[in-house]
């Protein structure tokens, strides 16, 4: 398998540190100069293994991932638009946290809190669409069955955690806490996962 891996630009939401999770919020500005950036760098890979259009290129059918393709896609002088989306890749829901930061949460659900950061990986917010990272993980299994030929993948920060226990093996209470830049490029090459 080769995968190469970005988040999407930086949304208010992100500079906030709102949960946002399935909701569609736009990048802002400093989102859509983070997405040019890193169309730039797939363009100035020396070592990538085939020319760029070749690569299967999809995103998560949320805006801002869908902007960050598309911003991607042109800095590395391809077509805009020549891309498809997969619902398996949508973030994880965090359900009725959505919209909220988690001192906001604590300030009326401090156990809640509480019970999450005791095992971040199995936790599940409360709302009737809430997901799990073990949840997600599940999801991201069924997508990595899709992939059958080199792929390059915008999608969100819960992916990337997701694909860092699966592939990499990373504890999921770890993974689920891992830093998932928006302005880098995550390769996973078989076995072997780590940015560029």
């Amino acid at each position: 398998m080769l995968l190469y891996v970005i988040r999407h630009g930086q949304t208010d939401y992100n500079k906030e540190d709102r949960l946002q999770g399935a909701r569609d919020i736009p990048l802002n500005d400093t989102g859509r100069a983070q997405a040019t950036g890193n169309g730039r760098t797939l363009a100035g890979l020396e070592s990538l293994e085939l020319p760029l259009p070749e690569f299967d290129w999809v995103a998560s059918p949320l805006g801002r991932t869908r902007e960050t393709m598309e911003l991607v896609r042109k800095a590395a002088g391809l077509e805009p638009r020549d891309y498809r989306t997969d619902q398996l890749l949508i973030e994880l829901s965090f359900g009725d946290w959505e919209g909220h930061t988690l001192e906001e949460v604590a300030a009326h659900s401090p156990h809640l809190i509480e019970q999450r950061e005791q095992g971040k990986w199995d936790f599940r917010p409360p709302g009737a669409r809430a997901e799990s990272y073990a949840m997600l993980a599940q999801r991201i299994d069924r997508f990595l069955e899709t992939v059958t030929r080199p792929t390059i993948c915008v999608a969100h920060g819960g992916v990337v955690r997701a694909l860092f226990n699966r592939i990499g093996h990373v504890p999921g209470d770890e993974a689920a806490m891992i830093d998932i830049p928006q302005d880098r490029v995550l390769k996973i090459d078989g076995a072997s996962i780590g940015w560029v």
